[in-house]
């Protein structure tokens, strides 16, 4: 099959409007943001050396980051000033999504738009200045009439350099609640779908060269005076603008949004709910590739509608709590704890996806491992790869504590990736998750947890406080409690994990309803 006729990439074009659309809105409002700041403040500092230096520098700073840490480190605060105006003033504001990655953005932004200011403006002949004061023109008409037209084109470049910045660390706004072309890269990753992970470099990086030569064609445009290039650049950059706006109008408020985390199990189940929520005549959209503590937040606040979140990830890191309950006990406990935050845990899907510790069959039957504990005598000299949020949650911790784990190293992967490393030997254990299908293709072993440091993760749906009442949701989801067991759930999460045309999440979700929806 050619990749032209790949239904994966219909599929891929098929979000092209949703992804593109909510990209180009975040990446214009972030840069003319950054441009609002960047441009009046690099004016002020042309001729003060201790400003100039001091705005260089945290601009400088700023771009040390990386992008990913910083797009993430303004949910929280976001969240927390939300908090305090509602608490101050009556009012709060959503944290989740376009706010917070467009001011990230705009940071980001500042730097070449500083820079290039400064030095276009500080290297116009002083004579030319001298001479505009001589005829008479005040310090602002020298500056509009004579010093930046001279230094346009050092500026514009710096307004490119921002421009191609930001439509690319827009790609990583996906963790946080932000719609773009990233979502088909941290899809096309997570679930190994390679066509959806190439169409979104060529969409992201045509995106940023289009933008690039429109900006280019309005500079030579002013530069050269010629009407026409001028407005072609600028009709352009208007047209773009015009199609930002778009999404933005023609959202549909009686839209459920689905939310998933950063795994393949995930998406999955995002698909499957959307499917279910679409043949009920109800209309959804995915926010997927959210991370723990985000997603919980966003439903929270509203900003998401439902999701599948485990018991055990809430118990441990949402609600810090230590130790094990039995099942049903700790069920009834996060419902009363669930509601105190106004969120409605609908129900559980059937199966459990916990963390596990995992290795090859024959390299733990050579060594005598079969448990945790028979694993604690070898693991000093073992080394042990997990997610990227594995080593800094309570399981790890708990897990440690209970057995005594010192690895000789531990690395940090993409899940997916994870059991490839461990089934080459990359790797000698990972932490995987017990629903993973790969585990069987790899011909891996789960040890036992004899302890009992893990608890239970029961795949549970959960509803904002706004769907609580929600008959029609309800009613869509209803058919999927208690349907889903294990053994279905590793398949589907071995087919979303292929490289063909029937493994995409929405392709899986299907075969896994036709699974069960006869029972």
């Amino acid at each position: 099959m050619s990749l032209l006729s790949d239904p994966r990439l219909a599929e891929a074009a098929g979000h092209l409007p949703d992804y593109l659309g909510n990209h180009l809105r975040v990446s214009l409002a972030a840069l003319a943001l950054g441009l609002a700041i960047s441009l009046p403040l690099a004016i002020l500092a042309r001729n003060r050396p201790v400003m100039r230096g001091a705005l260089l520098a945290v601009a400088s700073i700023v771009q040390t980051v990386p992008g990913l840490a910083l797009l993430a480190l303004f949910y929280p605060l976001l969240l927390a000033l939300a908090s305090v105006t509602l608490s101050w003033f009556g009012f709060d504001f959503s944290a989740f999504g376009f706010l917070p990655a467009m001011l990230a953005l705009a940071l980001y932004s500042m730097l070449p738009v500083l820079r290039n200011t400064i030095t276009g403006l500080n290297g116009i002949d002083p004579a030319l200045v001298e001479a505009a004061k001589g005829v008479g023109m005040t310090e602002r008409q020298s500056l509009f009439t004579v010093e930046l037209p001279l230094a346009l084109p050092v500026i514009m470049a710096g307004i490119r350099t921002a421009a191609v910045w930001v439509i690319g660390t827009a790609t990583l706004s996906t963790p946080i609640g932000q719609t773009s072309l990233g979502n088909y890269i941290f899809a096309g990753l997570q679930t190994q779908n390679w066509v959806f992970v190439l169409f979104g470099c060529v969409a992201a990086a045509a995106f940023a060269l289009i933008v690039d030569q429109l900006l280019a064609l309005l500079e030579s445009g002013l530069a050269s005076r010629k009407r026409l290039r001028t407005a072609l650049g600028g009709a352009g950059i208007a047209a773009l603008v015009a199609a930002a706006l778009a999404p933005a109008i023609a959202r549909s408020p009686s839209s459920y949004v689905i939310g998933a985390k950063t795994f393949t199990e995930q998406y999955v189940l995002a698909a499957l709910i959307a499917d279910r929520l679409h043949a009920s005549g109800l209309q959804a959209t995915t926010r997927a590739g959210l991370g723990t503590n985000v997603i919980f937040e966003a439903l929270a606040a509203d900003d998401i509608d439902v999701y599948v979140d485990y018991s055990g990830t809430l118990w441990l890191n949402q609600f810090h709590e230590s130790g094990v309950k039995p099942r049903a006990e700790l069920l009834a406990d996060l419902k009363a704890r669930l509601g105190r935050h106004d969120i409605t845990l609908f129900g559980t899907l059937g199966f459990e996806n916990a963390y596990a510790l995992v290795m090859p069959k024959k390299r733990a039957d050579a060594l005598g491992i079969h448990s945790i504990a028979d694993l604690a005598e070898h693991a000093a000299t073992l080394s042990i790869a997990g997610d990227y949020e594995f080593f800094s949650r309570p399981e790890w911790a708990a897990l440690r504590k209970a057995y005594g784990l010192t690895f000789r190293t531990q690395r940090q992967m993409q899940p997916d990736f994870m059991y490839a490393a461990v089934a080459s030997g990359d790797v000698d254990v990972i932490a995987g998750y017990t629903s993973d299908g790969l585990i069987a293709k790899y011909d891996l072993a789960v040890l036992d947890d004899p302890k009992h440091a893990i608890p239970p993760y029961d795949a549970m749906i959960l509803l904002a406080p706004k769907r609580a009442h929600d008959e029609k949701l309800a009613a869509a989801l209803s058919p999927l409690l208690g349907k889903i067991d294990i053994a279905d759930m590793r398949e589907a999460n071995l087919r979303a994990s292929g490289n063909d045309a029937d493994s995409s999440p929405t392709s899986v979700a299907r075969w896994l309803w036709q699974r069960i929806g006869g029972r």
